[in-house]
């Protein structure tokens, strides 16, 4: 008799069914606010973050740009800045580039034009009347064409054709709202570091990183120099990173964790990243891992209830002091309590 007693207490129900379901109810949870968490591993690393970085165009900031001024060398007028431009940024789809045909009307998108796309730098581009450069000023250096440093926020495009510098095109993009609430949640919540890695300018990202008061802020950076500087914050485990474009793939799939922007995000980050905002809300950094923490505390509280209630009533029943009734309430009503526990984590 005591026999059964021990090997009813001893059925592992309440472990089994209620650590999987605390996880499930977390990635519910996780997705009521807008985040898609791809596994409850994902859920887990999260205890470990200490370092939060961010991408600033298109995460930090709206990724809605305007041409704002433009600035041509002596002898050359502003329509054939943006007409060069425009001509090079007429195959990509990346938001600068939108903007940048938006101003010039558009109609360039009909232009017959080869273009070569190098990620993180610019366009090099094959038209009727020349070869077309535009992007950052390394970009241009390469080429061996020199460039100014012009003294004024936003993001820069340099633009030259043939071999000769033709000026350049200051495009302004715009805060979120919620990104300033989204550094203060996560230091709050205890993150040791908030960073914002970027290829723009150090100017550009100068403003975003005093208005948002993160920690630190590296900005010229080209996708691999991303995944260099999240590798200089610490290990890899502890580190997370919020990113939205085509460039961010590969800091996405170095961090401990990787969350991508999925309303204007590139579909390459949306698939490598662990976790996706649907919302491209930056605020949502910190709800996942608000909610990674709960899902873990109710997962632990059911491990240490199952095994703590089946502890004290197999003592029991080895001394005599606990039947069959009570072996059944150490069997199916632990699980029952474990099931109830865990459902907790689904309410966020």
């Amino acid at each position: 008799y005591r026999a059964l007693v021990l090997l009813v207490i001893s059925c592992p129900c309440a472990l089994v069914i209620s650590v999987p379901l605390g996880y499930f109810g977390g990635i519910g949870a996780a997705s009521r606010k807008g985040i898609l968490v791809k596994g409850g591993n994902v859920l887990d690393a999260l205890r470990d973050i200490k370092t939060v970085a961010f991408d600033k165009t298109g995460t930090l900031t709206r990724g809605v740009f305007e041409v704002s001024r433009i600035l041509p060398r002596e002898g050359v007028e502003e329509k054939e800045v943006l007409h060069a431009a425009a001509l090079a940024e007429s195959r990509s789809n990346h938001p600068i580039a939108r903007s940048i045909l938006q101003a010039a009307g558009m109609q360039y998108i009909l232009e017959k034009v080869e273009t070569h796309e190098v990620s993180g730098k610019g366009v090099a581009a094959r038209h009727k009347s020349g070869d077309i450069l535009a992007g950052s000023a390394a970009f241009l250096k390469e080429h061996g064409i020199a460039v100014p440093e012009p003294d004024a926020p936003g993001t820069v495009v340099y633009v030259a054709r043939n071999g000769a510098y033709l000026g350049l095109i200051l495009v302004s993009d715009i805060l979120r709202p919620e990104s300033a609430q989204a550094v203060r949640d996560l230091h709050d919540m205890g993150i040791a570091k908030v960073a914002m890695l970027t290829g723009d300018r150090r100017s550009g990202a100068a403003w975003v990183a005093e208005a948002l008061k993160v920690d630190e802020v590296r900005a010229e950076l080209l996708p691999e120099d991303k995944v260099a500087a999240l590798e200089s914050f610490g290990p890899k485990e502890q580190t997370m990173f919020v990113g939205d474009g085509i460039n961010d793939a590969p800091v996405l799939a170095g961090a401990g964790v990787g969350v991508a922007m999925g309303g204007l995000g590139a579909q390459a980050a949306v698939e490598i990243a662990d976790a996706v905002i649907l919302d491209d809300s930056p605020a949502r950094a910190a709800d996942l891992i608000r909610i990674g923490a709960r899902t873990r505390a109710i997962v632990w509280q059911n491990i240490v209830m199952s095994i703590g209630i089946k502890a004290v009533v197999m003592i029991l029943g080895i001394v005599g002091l606990a039947g069959l009734w009570e072996a059944v309430f150490a069997d199916v009503g632990v699980a029952l309590l474990a099931v109830l526990n865990a459902a907790r984590t689904a309410r966020g």
